[in-house]
């Protein structure tokens, strides 16, 4: 296997996730995430050079409807149980921090 995930990376990854596991969730997730590199390099010992690139798994197209607007819920029905709201829009807390 040419590349190796270690707990470092396990971590940096939780972090952009925003997610937080104990140690034995981490080790879990570490070999998890291994397992998959395995399969990918798996991949890479076929041979693909005279097969075609898939962009669509069917040739099927889709029929889509027109896209007609309007009204099925009312803005003040919107807001009725927004935990947070104004008298216009709901209120969440800031997410993305600025640094500098």
């Amino acid at each position: 296997m040419a590349n190796k995930i270690d707990i470092k990376t396990v971590d940096e990854v939780a972090h952009l996730a925003r997610l937080e596991f104990n140690a034995e969730a981490k080790a879990e997730i570490l070999n998890d995430m291994n397992r998959m590199l395995s399969f990918v390099d798996k991949l890479n010992e076929l041979d693909t050079n005279n097969i075609e690139p898939l962009i669509y798994m069917t040739n099927e197209k889709n029929i889509l409807r027109d896209d007609v607007p309007e009204v099925t819920i009312t803005q003040k029905e919107a807001l009725k149980n927004a935990p947070k709201k104004d008298s216009d829009y709901f209120k969440a807390p800031k997410v993305i921090e600025q640094k500098n």
